[in-house]
């Protein structure tokens, strides 16, 4: 799922390996809010993926992630994923518990400076979700503790400045861990008090209050709401982790924080009002944008659609319990996403992935989700899938069923041949 969010990320990554390879290393000067690399930073030699791998792009910058997202959407949509594709998700863990974006050679040794947060967080969600890897999952809280920042957050890259979305996966993985996010802190600051400190309150415009800002601002200036930050922070302030469950219809609107006692405070001083005042400020951004959030690009003319915030937003605002708020972004996916998924070589996996998590969220089914059969998409875009357990049953239990059909029709022939037998033996006397 490839998004100009993870340029300043990628780029560094690249020529920190490079810096690695011929001389002393590069630090880290930024980490990104964004599972992705956009085309401008794709590798200098286009990386061929495994066949292990879902998508078929090359998998440099977002390798591990699509493919956890993947495992993740397919689980959550009763499809088995393969065993070589999750044999290949675990290969890729480093020796300290942390994940890559990706590595070519799962026998080289990892280089620490580069490992991915990001990727880490999305892939213990992906082996929670599965089952049966919580060694591995253990490890990756390790790593997540041991790669804290003494304020609380996590970057994108260890040793660079936190930021919003990278500490926002983090607090999710830890929760979907089964690791209180709240007892897990350097010097007394948690992932969520680092959250608290990006988090836009009653100093900021109307309009932006409650939304997350992507990292501190410079001295002097003053935090600036980011559409990605605020749709990946939300969910972890609001007590989730993927897969979000389907939520009730039913519930009040979010409340924009309440100002009215002055205009220095925080939005929120709990995690509850924190993820209520995101989620006003996501609700009122869909609605004035057509039911989609917006992306500023550098160098563009004008802002344009950001469909991976927007998948994001529904799945936090369905977390916080406002699964209403939502149904029109939904709708705006169902009509629109399919150009998302469609990448240059082929299928966009995380995409398609992002795409069927939020449908399942939604209550709609991903199908059949705007005409297409995202499942079957991403499925096809990767090694094959299992049979289900509950397939293999149902078919053994069809197979069972036939096989005491047969025997019964054989018993049936028996008695008939043998009454056939004996009435002409009888008519012979």
């Amino acid at each position: 799922m490839l998004t100009p969010a993870r340029t300043g990320a990628a780029v560094l990554t690249a020529t920190l390996l490079a810096g690695l390879a011929a001389g002393p290393a590069l630090a880290d000067a930024a980490s990104s809010p964004s599972p992705s690399a956009p085309a401008a930073a794709a590798s200098p030699s286009p990386v061929a993926p495994p066949a292990a791998l879902y998508g078929k792009s090359d998998p440099s910058y977002d390798g591990v992630w699509r493919q956890a997202m993947a495992l993740t959407a397919l689980n959550s949509a009763k499809v088995t994923p393969s065993a070589e594709a999750v044999d290949w998700l675990t290969g890729q863990q480093c020796a300290d518990g942390g994940w890559p974006s990706f590595r070519a050679d799962a026998k080289s040794a990892c280089v620490a400076a580069t490992e991915d947060s990001n990727a880490t967080a999305m892939a213990m969600q992906a082996l929670v979700a599965l089952g049966g890897h919580q060694a591995a999952v253990d490890k990756g809280v390790q790593w997540l503790k041991a790669n804290q920042n003494t304020d609380g957050s996590w970057a994108y890259n260890p040793g660079s400045p936190g930021d919003a979305d990278s500490t926002g996966l983090a607090v999710s993985a830890l929760r979907a861990a089964g690791t209180d996010p709240t007892q897990v802190a350097k010097d007394g600051k948690t992932g969520l008090t680092a959250l608290g400190t990006l988090q836009l309150g009653c100093a900021a415009p109307a309009e932006q209050r409650g939304a997350f800002a992507y990292q501190a601002p410079a001295a002097g200036q003053s935090l600036s709401a980011n559409a990605l930050a605020t749709a990946q922070a939300t969910l972890a302030v609001a007590g989730g982790s993927l897969p979000v469950a389907a939520g009730s219809p039913t519930g009040a609107a979010p409340k924009a924080p309440d100002c009215s006692t002055g205009t220095g405070a925080p939005s929120g001083a709990s995690t509850e009002s924190a993820a209520e005042s995101a989620s006003a400020y996501l609700a009122a951004q869909l609605a004035a944008n057509g039911q989609h959030l917006m992306l500023s690009t550098p160098g563009a003319a004008a802002p344009s659609p950001d469909y991976s915030s927007t998948t994001w937003a529904v799945l936090s605002l369905v977390r916080a319990g406002h699964p209403q708020q939502a149904a029109g972004a939904v709708d705006w996916l169902a009509a629109n996403g399919a150009a998302w998924t469609k990448g240059q070589a082929g299928p966009d996996a995380g995409a398609t992935a992002a795409l069927i998590l939020a449908a399942q969220a939604a209550g709609r089914d991903p199908h059949s989700f705007g005409g297409t059969d995202l499942v079957k998409q991403l499925t096809d875009s990767g090694p094959a899938a299992q049979q289900s357990a509950a397939k293999d049953a149902k078919d053994a239990k069809k197979k069972s069923g036939f096989s005491l059909w047969l025997v019964g029709v054989g018993v049936l022939a028996g008695v008939g041949f043998g009454l056939l037998i004996s009435m002409n033996r009888k008519r012979g006397q």
